[in-house]
């Protein structure tokens, strides 16, 4: 891609209201335009991150047996009236349809998982069962703010599993747990698995947690064994599983997993039928992960004065390459050589093809989007590339062969 073509172009100063870090640096660095308070449309790089992470996490759902699927925003009001969740879900989106008929969109899915599945399953034979989708939602948050953080419409990857019995879901869910970590050790942050409360969903859930000043929730951290717990079920500043301290942290949401209560299967009839004949109800468990909330806390923990820092797995490109001098042919040509080959050898690149501007506005620029690898191509590099790291401060001159061998093999 080239940068005389990329829309949106960056910005020098954070929109009028932006106070998270997050919320700045990603409208400004062009990856992000807020339409409302907790509205936004993902731009051309922010859409790019947003696959990469939704990549990650649907290469480790296949592995543990999901299959995609992709449900409807738009959601009969019937089947929530039948939960009950029509007048107790609080921040429930309601609109009315063709001859007054209500309709709800989305902000979770149980509502219509759940009649799909009693029109399937039958049998133990059917079971169990694995499916997932990454999908929008819309919930009407009274306070949305902090960029991506707390949003009225945001994307979520859900997935949905069912078994035979609440032991056999409980063995899933150790399975799904470690598949989360996998997910975030991936996407380079370091998570806190927190005990937490399930709010709407059940008694009991487990949180995944990425700790920042800039978070907007607070957890309760174990200074002997790393427990951690959410503030709002600790009943003590005593740790339940060591007796140790427990140090206040802020944080940030990026993943739920939870049991599904039993009324669900109970309302829309999911039942089967075991291996003696009986009728037995379906266990479920629900594991959520937001895709553009990680998206947000890795802008929030990988950041500095200058702009983003993507780690490499989810950055826009892979190389940043930026041609100064390029008003000179020789240089222009270099310049177009090696934005040629780096594609061929299927690089991700974002050329800087600008002319008439600054090194300085080239290099702020390239600092504020946060790509991996910035590449310098000028007079002075010759047959070689200036290459620095965004996570360093030294740049140093390498020949294309030992560029491409840096940057098909991350350390």
């Amino acid at each position: 891609m080239k940068y005389s073509k990329l829309f949106p172009k960056t910005l020098r100063q954070a929109p009028v209201g932006a106070e998270s870090i997050n919320h700045q640096l990603l409208v400004r660095a062009g990856f992000i335009h807020q339409e409302m308070a907790g509205v936004y449309t993902y731009l051309p790089l922010g859409w790019k991150v947003l696959n990469k992470i939704s990549n990650i996490v649907r290469e480790e759902m296949d592995k543990i047996g999901g299959q995609e699927i992709l449900m409807p925003v738009l959601h009969p009001g019937e089947n929530w009236k039948k939960t009950g969740r029509f007048s107790s879900f609080d921040t429930l989106y309601k609109l009315k349809g063709a001859k007054d008929k209500d309709l709800v969109l989305g902000p979770t899915h149980e509502e219509i998982i759940y009649p799909l599945l009693a029109e399937n399953i039958n049998s133990y034979k059917d079971l169990p069962l694995y499916l997932y989708q990454i999908q929008t939602k819309f919930r009407d948050e009274p306070r949305a703010k902090a960029g991506l953080l707390r949003t009225r419409e945001f994307m979520m990857k859900d997935l949905y599993a069912f078994h035979e019995s609440d032991e056999e879901r409980n063995e899933y869910y150790k399975i799904v747990r470690e598949a989360y970590l996998k997910i975030f050790k991936k996407l380079g942050l370091s998570v806190l698995v927190t005990k937490a409360s399930g709010g709407t969903f059940s008694d009991l859930s487990e949180e995944f947690q990425v700790i920042t000043p800039s978070g907007e929730d607070t957890v309760l951290v174990c200074n002997r064994c790393s427990v951690a717990i959410n503030k709002e079920i600790a009943e003590d500043k005593k740790c339940p599983q060591c007796n140790g301290n427990l140090k206040e942290e802020r944080s940030i949401e990026v993943g739920n997993i939870f049991p599904l209560k039993r009324s669900y299967a109970e309302v829309f009839n999911l039942y089967f039928t075991d291996k003696g004949g009986e009728k037995k109800i379906v266990s479920a468990g629900c594991f959520g992960l937001g895709i553009s909330r990680t998206m947000g806390a890795i802008a929030e923990v990988f950041h500095d004065d200058k702009g983003i820092i993507w780690p490499e797995t989810v950055a826009p490109f892979q190389v940043h390459l930026v041609g100064l001098d390029l008003e000179e042919e020789s240089v222009k040509g270099e310049a177009e050589r090696i934005y040629k080959l780096l594609q061929a050898e299927r690089v991700e690149v974002l050329f800087d093809d600008r002319v008439e501007v600054s090194a300085g506005a080239k290099f702020a620029d390239a600092d504020l989007i946060g790509i991996s690898y910035r590449v310098v191509i000028s007079k002075k590099t010759g047959d070689q590339l200036e290459v620095k790291k965004r996570v360093e401060k030294e740049t140093k001159f390498v020949t294309f062969e030992q560029f491409l061998e840096i940057v098909k093999n991350p350390r």
